[in-house]
């Protein structure tokens, strides 16, 4: 497998800032793969998971564009609410991250990089090193935001199903619980993922600082999906009212020269 980083953690850092023009679908032909189980991470808690939640997790990442081109899409760019933007390299752990004059050059695996502001490095100083001790976190939540469905059976990740709801506009849906064990920065974290069955998308969550809680934090939609290479992703992160979304999202197979040891910050990925 080619894809790095297999342990996911649900960091949640509350958003509120500024909205951008929305990314384009690139592969107008993008067909769903055929629904089929597919393999669980190395430690996912099949014990205390129930086989109506994998079922409907294998509908969701089949919707998506399937396990394989999940594992196959290399280079993913996005914005994250308007003010960040990152590209991370799958194949290698190369995360690139900017966000006004400041970036880091990082890499997930070997937990090293550098950081640079208005170009000059500042990796050495106390700026650059607490930048550079955020990114992995920062890598952690945003990415998290964005691609979530791929997600759902995942090391460390408890997975139940949770029977019939309703999405925030009334629409029926079906719903999953998934909690955390020994993983990631936050693991005491809870989702509630709601299902459309029409669809097999997950297109709403509620999240629970802690599994415990009675009631979520916030409820967001997970809504217009488009095709991006051989997967789909979702952008409208709203609750209905504030319109926060994810844009300029693209997935590339190549990475362009130069791009992930830029220290100035670069063109949004297309």
């Amino acid at each position: 497998m080619k894809n790095v980083a297999s342990c996911w953690s649900t960091a949640l850092v509350a958003a509120m800032l500024l909205r951008a023009a929305p990314g384009q679908a690139q592969n107008p032909t993008f067909r769903p793969a055929k629904v089929k189980p597919y393999p669980m991470g190395e430690g996912f808690n099949q014990a205390g998971s129930d086989a109506k939640a994998l079922a409907l997790a294998d509908r969701v990442m089949a919707q998506m564009g399937g396990y394989e081109a999940w594992q196959n899409a290399r280079l993913i760019g996005w914005d994250f609410f308007g003010d960040q933007y990152q590209i991370w390299d799958k194949y290698t752990g190369d995360f690139h991250w900017q966000k006004g004059d400041l970036v880091a050059n990082y890499n997930l695996n070997t937990r090293q990089g550098k950081a640079y502001k208005a170009g000059q490095d500042i990796s050495a100083t106390d700026e650059g090193q607490k930048l550079l001790a955020k990114m992995y976190p920062i890598w952690v939540n945003n990415s998290w935001w964005l691609v979530m469905p791929f997600k759902l059976k995942d090391s460390g990740v408890s997975l139940t199903y949770q029977g019939p709801g309703k999405l925030m506009d009334g629409t029926p849906a079906e719903g999953l619980s998934m909690t955390f064990k020994n993983v990631g920065v936050t693991p005491e974290n809870r989702y509630e993922l709601l299902v459309n069955p029409k669809t097999n998308l997950v297109e709403e969550w509620a999240y629970f600082p802690r599994a415990t809680d009675a009631q979520p934090a916030f409820r967001r939609q997970w809504t217009e999906y488009r095709p991006y290479g051989s997967i789909q992703l979702s952008g409208d992160r709203s609750d209905g009212k504030d319109g926060r979304r994810l844009d300029h999202i693209a997935v590339l197979q190549t990475v362009p020269a130069g791009l992930m040891q830029s220290p100035t910050p670069v063109e949004k990925l297309k």
